[in-house]
């Protein structure tokens, strides 16, 4: 996940992401925090944090070997805070290394960053048709603003937590 002028978010395939379940053990992550207000993030905090990580990560040389596979979530413990999740392939020194235990189920919905809690209800009634409740949510942004109208998309992956 580099953050150059020349590419920036990798294109996003859905399928690959729509309706899997995902038994997540100790999956390696370095975190950040950002202050929210209602949940609304300030946007260039999140770019100089995402920068921060990324070059922690490369430097690290523990990068996923295809960039699609990159994950940054975002989770909101409380309206006034966000964790901004970076995935890696092991620990990264200088960072805030952590590890994401549990069974998720992840769905991908394409819309505003406003419409999150309307995908929350219609990920929550699908997870019952499954025998499945969310315990918790981690939201992954496949592309950036620019690369959203680029891509003429703005995917996003519910990551719901049913362990």
């Amino acid at each position: 996940m580099t953050y150059s002028t020349d590419e920036c978010c990798p294109h996003f395939s859905p399928e690959k992401w729509d309706k899997k379940h995902h038994d997540w053990k100790h999956k390696p992550f370095i975190m950040e925090s950002i202050p929210t207000l209602f949940h609304i993030p300030f946007p260039p905090m999140i770019g100089k944090k995402a920068e921060k990580m990324t070059r922690l990560k490369e430097a690290a040389k523990v990068t996923e070997e295809h960039k699609e596979d990159a994950l940054f979530l975002f989770r909101d413990p409380s309206a006034f805070r966000s964790e901004l999740y970076l995935s890696t392939t092991g620990t990264v020194p200088h960072a805030n290394n952590v590890a994401i235990s549990g069974k998720f189920v992840s769905r991908v919905f394409d819309g505003n960053y406003n419409a999150i809690p309307k995908f929350m209800k219609q990920m929550d009634a699908w997870l019952v048709t499954e025998g499945l409740k969310a315990k918790d949510y981690y939201v992954h942004y496949a592309y950036c603003p620019k690369c959203a109208k680029k891509f003429g998309a703005n995917y996003m992956i519910l990551f719901a937590r049913v362990d």
